[in-house]
């Protein structure tokens, strides 16, 4: 067993525990932009026992994807602009500390990614979270090995 088996294993029984409604502690959930936008998009509120975490690198993509969506009109700048105030309002703890980076670069590694975008999610799940949320199919199963993955429906 790995190093980085033993959060996993600790970690996704605290999730399971709290999808079936058998936790009541507070649950430390990771978020890509996708979540971000779509929790935006439904103007959801979060539960106040949950604790939204993200890299840093987090402003940038979720700005671009935005602009990107008003480019394409698919919505409006004003409706950008409300999920981007939406977002801000979010109790978002960003991280990007040393750590972060030398685990995010191993995961890229391990698993082969061209860059370590994504692998800050990744890595930050693995030290500081209980699960990823992602809205990505494609990163749920590359990363389903590595760190527990919740719907986005856990953060409701």
């Amino acid at each position: 067993m790995s190093g980085l088996d033993i959060p996993v294993l600790w970690a996704g029984a605290r999730v399971a525990q709290r999808l079936k409604g058998n936790g009541s502690s507070m649950t430390r959930y990771v978020i890509g932009p996708d979540v971000a936008i779509r929790l935006a998009h439904d103007e959801a509120v979060i539960r106040g026992e949950d604790q939204i975490l993200a890299p840093a690198l987090l402003r940038s993509p979720l700005l671009s994807l935005l602009y990107q969506a008003v480019r394409r009109g698919e919505m409006t700048r004003k409706e950008a602009e409300r999920q981007l105030n939406y977002v801000r309002g979010l109790r978002i703890r960003l991280l990007g500390d040393r750590v972060l980076q030398n685990v995010a670069w191993k995961v890229a590694g391990l698993l082969g990614w061209p860059d370590t975008f994504d692998a800050e999610y990744v890595a930050l799940t693995q030290l500081h979270a209980d699960a990823l949320i992602t809205l990505d199919r494609q990163l749920a199963h590359a990363v389903k090995d590595l760190v527990p993955v919740a719907p986005i429906e856990a953060l409701y």
